[in-house]
Formats: structure tokens, C-alpha cells, sequence
């Protein structure tokens, strides 16, 4: 079988491996005080363009998310995001495990506005009852989204002058990260995230590494004791080197952004074949996640070879499914898919 349902079946970049090899049996420090941490972290404030970034590395997203987010709230507030939000749909509830609760507003193809968050917390604030219902504080977004959508420099500038100016934080989930910021079309640099987000985090499990996320804490009231928060969530790994030396590996000659632009690639050659067989999508994207939308026979004869995922039903005879491809995609098979997709709508 050939996967194309995500973009962490493999194992991690021979690079990030040979680092792991070459530094396995060196003695540091632990629990990410060791030199190669400090390495990264650097390596990521320098890429941000701002030296007094808060850099902790965390060892996956869901864990990310929820200790990220419980940092920044009080017990009484809660995070908002699309209805589409990983936090919402695909994190067993971790977010509210932590006490604080997930609101959601419909998504625009995966993205929120600036005036959905503006009119939700507008309507608590005036709502006669406001000690009475959750308080919105916390506005979270994924980039690109599940939908493999990227916000705009203007959508990101735009959400982040309505949190500030309403006093909320701007948390931007980079799982996906390099895959958004090799895109084409993107006008989004990670200098604009640093500027433009209270926190952030460079995903490397989907990009390459063996594990791991590096989140970015750009504002201080977050960063406070934050080293705390991921203790107690279980997230300070002893062997914390780990996940320092595959982010220095990853950062140093650009190589995340490099393979990231690798899935890129292979999507859009995916992508061109399926609109030259006039196959409709259920969002466009131009990221490594693409939504087509088959007939259930195809589907049928496609899984005797390919592994994707089900996305929804369209109507009684189409479905939208998932393809994924990433940094560890082979050309091959792509091309076999595009072959096969020819065969059969040829």
C-alpha cells in the first residue's frame, strides 16, 4: 500500500537521524537545559527576527496546544477558534481536560475573521450576563488550517490588531507550519507570526522530525512560569536534547523550509492532474492537504492501492476524501497516483 493519508507516517529526515546518531551517546544536561536546546531556541529567535522570544520545545501538538493554552488562561476563560479547530475536533477534549472551554464560530473555508471574533466577544461583554458564561481570551488558529487553507498577511494582521485591541491573545498552531510557509502564494514570513501572534509554535513531528514542537512565546505574560505548566502536563522530557538537536538539525541551512516545499511540490503536481480531469475539491488549498471530490467506485479502486482519509459525504455517490503528502513523499509514487487517477476518469 502506498500512504497518502498524512504527513507523519515516516520516521524523520536522514539528516535529523544521522544528528540523532552522531550525538547519542554524549552526556548533557536534561530536561531541555542542554546546549543543543539553546542551539535551536537561537537558531529560532534569529529566524523570527527577535531575540527576546520565549523558546520552549514540547514533544507534540496536542500537548503544545493544551499547555499553551492553559498558560494564558484564567480558570474562567476559554479559547476561541473555528468550529473546524484541531482543539475542537481532534484532541479528545484536552483543552477542556484543563479546565477551559473550546468556543467555536463557523469556519470560512478552516479560517475565523477578524469580525467573527470581534462580534463573539462583543456579545459577551454586552450579554446582561457576563460573569455568567465563559469569557472569550484566547483566539486560536492553525496555519495552514485542517482545511490546508493559509490565512493572508492582511487576515493575520487584521485578527491580530481586533485581539489586541479587545485584549485577548493571538495563538497561531503551527503543527503544519513550513508546509503554509512554502506554499505558493503565501505572503506570510515567520518574522510577520512573530510580530503578529502572542504565541506560536514550528512544527516538527509533520515536518520532518521524529518528534516534536517548538512553541515561541512572543509575549511575557505567558512566558511566565510556563516551564511550570509543562511539568505539570507531563510534557518536560528528561532526554530533552532530543528534541533540541532534530530542531538545530532542521534549522540549520533551512533544510525544514527545503522539504517542506518538497510535499508542496508533489501536491500541486497531484493537484494539477485531478483539475485536468475536472475533479472539483471540497476547499481549495495549496498546501500539502488536498480535499477532491470522487465518485464512491473510484474511491473503491483507489483503496485497493492507496491509503487517504475520509473527509465527508457530498451526496449519495461522491465523497470528499484526504491526500496528504509530505517532506518524505516519493515522486514515484505520486506519479503512479496521477496514472491511476487518469486510468480511472480518464
Amino acid at each position: 500500500m502506498i500512504y497518502f493519508n498524512n504527513d507523519y507516517s515516516e520516521g524523520c529526515h536522514e539528516k535529523v537521524l544521522a544528528r540523532l546518531t552522531k550525538t547519542n551517546m554524549e552526556q548533557t544536561l536534561g530536561y531541555g537545559e542542554d546546549e543543543y536546546c539553546a542551539a535551536a531556541a537561537e537558531l529560532i529567535r534569529k529566524k523570527c527576527g527577535r531575540e527576546d522570544a520565549a523558546v520552549h520545545f514540547l514533544v507534540g501538538g496536542t500537548q503544545a496546544n493544551l499547555t499553551v493554552i492553559d498558560a494564558a488562561l484564567r480558570p474562567h476563560q476559554g479559547a476561541l477558534g473555528p468550529d473546524t479547530a484541531h482543539i475542537n475536533v481532534h484532541e479528545t477534549g484536552a483543552v477542556e481536560a484543563t479546565g477551559h472551554k473550546v468556543l467555536w464560530v463557523p469556519h470560512q473555508d478552516g479560517k475565523i475573521t477578524a469580525g467573527q471574533v470581534a462580534q463573539t466577544v462583543h456579545a459577551h461583554r454586552t450579554n446582561g450576563a457576563t460573569e455568567h458564561t465563559v469569557q472569550p481570551k484566547l483566539v486560536y488558529i492553525s496555519n495552514p488550517t485542517e482545511l490546508g487553507t493559509l490565512y493572508s498577511l492582511a487576515e493575520l494582521e487584521a485578527l491580530s490588531n481586533t485581539c489586541h485591541e479587545l485584549g485577548l491573545y493571538l495563538f497561531m498552531d503551527g503543527a503544519r507550519l513550513g508546509y503554509g510557509l512554502a506554499a505558493k502564494g503565501n505572503d506570510v514570513t515567520l518574522p510577520d507570526i512573530a510580530r503578529l501572534c502572542d504565541v506560536f509554535y514550528i512544527g516538527g513531528t509533520k515536518v520532518g522530525a521524529l518528534f516534536g514542537e517548538a512553541v515561541v512565546i512572543m509575549n511575557p505574560a505567558i512566558a511566565e512560569d510556563f516551564r511550570y505548566l509543562i511539568k505539570q502536563h507531563g510534557g518536560m522530557l528528561a532526554k530533552g536534547r532530543l528534541l533540541g538537536v532534530q530542531f538545530q538539525a532542521l534549522l540549520e541551512d533551512d533544510l525544514y523550509f527545503e522539504i517542506a516545499a518538497h510535499a508542496d511540490r508533489l501536491a500541486d503536481r497531484l493537484r494539477e492532474k485531478l483539475r485536468s480531469l475536472h475533479v472539483p475539491f471540497l476547499v481549495e488549498s495549496t498546501t500539502n492537504q488536498l480535499f477532491p471530490i470522487l465518485p464512491d467506485g473510484v474511491l473503491e479502486r483507489l483503496s485497493e492501492t492507496y491509503v487517504f482519509c475520509e473527509q465527508e459525504r457530498v451526496d449519495e455517490t461522491h465523497r470528499a476524501v484526504r491526500f496528504c503528502t509530505s517532506w518524505a513523499t516519493k515522486e514515484e509514487n505520486v506519479e503512479q497516483l496521477c496514472a491511476d487517477l487518469q486510468r480511472l476518469l480518464g
